[in-house]
């Protein structure tokens, strides 16, 4: 099964330590990673950084589209106008299919604030035990995921955080 789950973290640099721990659970046949983006926004910065790999050349140019779609519509929609319209429309067309909901994208966006950072994460075939033990570090909040309560509800005992 593809889950794709976003996972806050309180420091700015924790999302990209976690995918130092993805690559090299990946490496040792753990999880298969199909595409990440991680969001950093350091402290005293204007705005936030996207960073973007095509982890599966195969389907990460689609992801990445939806990455840039979603980033957009996170930080840099107008507040006023008829482009919010317009680029709603294009945003929830283009995460039709991801689960994340217009209220999802207003729930990032109070969360992914300055000295934090955040992963958004499509993965298959994850060993969630053995995964889960290298991932007990940082203070992080599962934001957004596609699975069912009794799925996030082991990921979260598994993986830590709220």
């Amino acid at each position: 099964m593809t889950t794709f789950t976003v996972w806050k973290f309180e420091d700015a640099t924790e999302a990209q330590r976690a995918v130092k721990v993805l690559k090299s659970a990946s490496a040792d046949g753990l999880v298969r990673v199909v595409d990440h983006a991680v969001i950093t926004w350091p402290e005293g910065e204007e705005k936030a950084h996207v960073d973007h790999s095509y982890d599966d050349p195969k389907r990460g140019a689609a992801w990445g589209t939806v990455w840039g779609v979603l980033t957009g519509a996170l930080f840099t929609v107008p507040i006023a106008g008829a482009v919010v319209g317009a680029s709603l429309g294009v945003m929830s067309k283009m995460t039709d299919g991801t689960g994340i909901t217009p209220k999802d994208i207003d729930r990032l966006r109070d969360e992914v604030t300055p000295g934090t950072s955040a992963l958004f994460l499509v993965t298959e075939g994850a060993q969630l035990d053995r995964l889960g033990e290298r991932f007990h570090f940082g203070d992080k909040k599962l934001i957004h995921t596609n699975l069912t309560e009794a799925e996030r509800d082991t990921l979260l005992e598994t993986f830590g955080g709220s």
